[in-house]
Order: structure tokens, then C-alpha cells, then sequence
């Protein structure tokens, strides 16, 4: 088998996938580029973006025409991935997979089980977090191959980013879903550690410098469903710094993900009166519009406000809808606040009993 024409490398994320790639011809300083990946935007609609909005929309039988759903490599799936799902998925409550990642790790659910979209009305195809996961992954695989027909994904070198907390069981479904989508070639890099690599790459010339009078590197990764803590000892070797992983911290199932529920929990309270919920569909959608207003009011620029809305429900055809606005200041405050309340310095962890988010 030739060797390699490019080393691939995949973020399979909670909320967004990434692909970048080099030339390993180059040698070590061969230039990282990022891939745009093609997508529906809206119906009829592809472009290429930096990223793959980790989403699938279960279209219905006769909800899209004809050729609405088409890619530039000739496929129209029912399962659609990426902006468009995000944006439909708001629009249609029950019909939207997200999270795909976080339900790899969820201990409590048969992650092989066609579970997802959660809470959707009978009738919506369901598929497991695997398939999901293959899912996103193959339609990374198929932009690339039409962007790259001399050098298809299967005959690359491919790297797969997983959570350094991830247990055995996680991974190995990671695996399966890489070999369902395709991939042949590809190993696994925990996210902590891919992001330390990317550090000592861009010091490759001036490693020892950069860590001289370091002894303990902490990597944290906030992400979209976990947050990842690694700890890499630098040590001294006549070839320059020696580092070695020590510690990983503990499963924690805290990062974006829970950032947009809050703010929904936020909004929910100022739509609904008495106590009473949202169903699970309207639920699905309230989070997505949280998401909006959270990167849209801690974006730069940033607006002063941004209005969400949810679909009401009822007995009448067109129920309308609920809507509410959140403020930037009151989006920083409960999410920096929140998440990332100030401490000092020489503050420990406080030891308690453990209490649902």
C-alpha cells in the first residue's frame, strides 16, 4: 500500500467537528491547514465552513422538495448534518439530534439503541449515538474524498480526538463509529493532549525556552459536553525537555452543553407560568435558541440584546409563540459567573456531596 499523502486530523466535538491536515512530505514543519467542510446551510443551499455543526435533522416524509437536501457529491440524506440541521432543528421541535458525543459517555443508556432525538414524537426515525456519531464522521469522509479524489480518507493517515476522560467502553463505541463511517487508518489522540502537541509544534525551535523553569503543564478543556483536565510533568533530558502525562482528572460531564441549559432554565421561567415545563420538543428547541443567544451575546461584536422564541403548544392549529430576550450583561453574568465564579489563588476544591446541575 502507498504511503500516505496526508495526516488527517479529526474533532469529532459535542457541538462542532473540525478536520485539518498536513503533508507529512514537508517534514516537521510541514503547515497545518484547515479543511472547509461542505454542508447545507438552507434548503437548495452548500457552503463550505471551518466547521461541522455537530447536529443530524430527521426530515420528514414530504418536508423538503425535491433536491433540497442534495450535496456536491450527488448524496440527498434523510439525515441531514451540520448548519442546516441547526437551523431547521430549531425551527421543527423532536426532529433534531445534537449531543451525539455526550450520549457516547452516558453510562445510564444502551448507546447502541435508537434513542435519538430524545423525547421525539412517534413517527421521527430514531438512530443511536453511535450511528450518529458514524454519521457525522462519514459525511466528513465524503467531503473530503470530493475534495480530494486522488487521495480518499480511507488510504490516509487519520487522527480522531476523543475526551482524555473518556472510559474504554466510550472509546471503543468512538472506534465503531469511525469504522462504520469508513475510516480504515486512524488512531485515537485524547483532546488535552492534542492541544499540548499543537503547543509544543508551534515551539518546536524553542521547546526548552518555552518551558524553562516549568515543571507541571495543566491542560483544561472546556468543551461542548465534558471539561478535561491533564497534567503533563516537564522534565530534563540532554535532548531537551522530557514530558510525560501524570494525571487526567475525573469524568466531567460540564461544558457548553449545560451552559445553554441554563439559559434556557432561565428563559423557561419567564415563559411558562405556575411551575409548569416545557414538553421535551419544545424543551429540544428552547436549548437551541440559548445556544444562539449565548454565541451570539458573548460574541464579538456582540449585541446588547437577542430575542429567542419557542413554539407554543395547544389544541389549535397555529398556537403561536413564546418569546423573551436576555441581555449581554445577564448572559455574562450566568454564564462567567456560573461556570467560571473567581476564586483565589491558593483556593482548594470544596469538599461536598455531589448535587445535580
Amino acid at each position: 500500500m502507498a504511503a500516505p499523502s496526508y495526516i488527517i486530523g479529526i474533532d469529532l466535538g459535542t457541538t462542532n467537528c473540525a478536520v485539518a491536515y498536513a503533508d507529512p512530505a514537508q517534514g516537521a514543519d510541514a503547515p497545518v491547514a484547515d479543511f472547509a467542510i461542505p454542508q447545507l446551510q438552507r434548503p437548495g443551499e452548500v457552503a463550505a465552513l471551518p466547521l461541522l455543526p455537530s447536529f443530524l435533522y430527521v426530515a420528514g416524509d414530504h418536508e423538503l422538495p425535491a433536491g433540497a437536501t442534495q450535496l456536491p457529491w450527488g448524496e440527498s440524506p434523510r439525515r441531514i448534518a451540520g448548519a442546516f440541521a441547526r437551523w431547521q432543528g430549531a425551527r421543527v421541535p423532536g426532529r433534531l439530534v445534537a449531543s451525539a458525543k455526550s450520549w457516547l459517555c452516558h453510562a445510564g443508556v444502551d448507546r447502541s439503541a435508537p434513542i435519538l432525538p430524545w423525547g421525539a414524537p412517534a413517527g421521527v426515525a430514531k438512530v443511536s449515538p453511535v450511528e450518529a456519531s458514524a454519521q457525522l464522521l462519514a459525511h466528513l469522509a465524503a467531503a473530503w474524498n470530493h475534495a480530494h479524489p486522488d487521495a480518499v480518507i480511507s488510504y490516509q493517515e487519520v487522527v480522531i480526538t476523543v475526551p482524555a476522560s473518556f472510559d474504554e467502553v466510550a472509546r471503543a463505541l468512538t472506534v465503531t463509529a469511525a469504522q462504520q463511517a469508513g475510516l480504515e487508518q486512524f488512531s485515537l489522540v485524547e483532546e488535552p493532549q492534542a492541544a499540548f502537541y499543537d503547543f509544543t509544534a508551534r515551539h518546536r525551535h524553542d521547546l526548552a525556552a518555552a518551558l524553562r523553569d516549568v515543571r507541571l503543564v495543566l491542560v483544561v478543556d472546556v468543551g461542548g459536553g465534558t471539561t478535561d483536565f491533564t497534567l503533563i510533568q516537564v522534565g530534563i533530558s540532554p535532548e531537551g525537555p522530557a514530558l510525560r502525562r501524570i494525571a487526567v482528572g475525573e469524568h466531567l460531564m460540564l461544558g457548553g452543553d449545560n451552559m445553554d441549559a441554563a439559559l434556557a432554565r432561565l428563559a423557561e421561567e419567564r415563559l411558562v407560568a405556575g411551575g409548569r415545563k416545557f414538553s421535551a420538543a419544545q424543551w429540544t428547541q428552547l436549548v437551541q435558541a440559548a445556544r444562539d443567544a449565548k454565541e451570539s451575546l458573548l460574541g464579538d461584536p456582540a449585541p446588547e440584546r437577542h430575542r429567542i422564541a419557542v413554539a407554543a403548544e395547544g389544541s389549535r392549529l397555529l398556537s403561536g409563540t413564546l418569546s423573551t430576550e436576555f441581555l449581554r450583561d445577564e448572559v455574562e453574568r450566568a454564564i462567567l459567573d456560573g461556570f467560571f465564579p473567581d476564586c483565589a489563588p491558593e483556593a482548594v476544591p470544596r469538599r461536598a456531596a455531589r448535587t445535580a446541575l
